[in-house]
């Protein structure tokens, strides 16, 4: 997170979701297009995700991370929140990704996890720091944060309140003049993510 996002004085908004869970986000950038304000949200707190160990199922010997569906993070949730305790972290089941509130500890090389995220075209790898791992009825589970920035891209409705864009609306938009801006400013925070790692 840069410094402006740490900054108490920049502006936030909150996102709520059809559970009525809000997630707290800084306001990274505001743009008005064709009379339509939109803005790019970064969560305040630290995005949490809780993945599972689980057989492969091309290569009985190897292992593989999974998500886990909305059932299974109900039943590992207060576990997960108390290991995260231990470390002066605080689990939270916010809107749209779990957050933890607290201090991340320091990235360091043996922490990393690099998934490959299945898409329809080609390999698509994320990284995480594996924050802890824990044991619920004796499947195994890793406790991450994502080493990218989480962003969201939301259009501000009559009443000031802010509508997630959809991915195949913001390709859409991201082609237009107005959002060259923004376009090179998540290419490079992309890159400068890039570059950490």
């Amino acid at each position: 997170m840069d410094e402006a996002a740490m900054d108490d004085n920049t502006p936030t908004l909150s996102l709520t979701d059809e559970e009525g869970r809000s997630l707290l986000c800084y306001i990274e950038r505001e743009l008005t297009v064709k009379g339509t304000q939109y803005v790019l949200l970064l969560p305040v707190d630290s995005p949490i995700e809780i993945f599972a160990w689980a057989a492969d199922e091309e290569d009985d010997e190897e292992e593989m991370l999974i998500d886990i569906d909305e059932e299974e993070l109900e039943e590992v949730f207060s576990t997960a929140r108390a290991v995260l305790a231990e470390q002066d972290l605080i689990l939270q089941h916010t809107a749209l990704t779990l957050t933890a509130s607290g201090e991340i500890p320091e990235v360091v090389e043996d922490d990393i996890i690099t998934l490959d995220v299945e898409t329809d075209s080609e390999p698509n790898y994320e990284q995480f720091q594996q924050l802890a791992a824990f044991y619920y009825e004796e499947q195994e589970y890793v406790i991450c944060c994502p080493l990218d920035p989480l962003l969201f891209f939301a259009q501000l409705d009559a009443n000031g309140l802010p509508e997630l864009v959809s991915l195949e609306k913001l390709q859409t938009l991201l082609e237009l003049e107005e959002f060259k801006d923004l376009r090179s400013q998540l290419e490079l925070q992309s890159q400068l993510f890039e570059d950490v790692e």
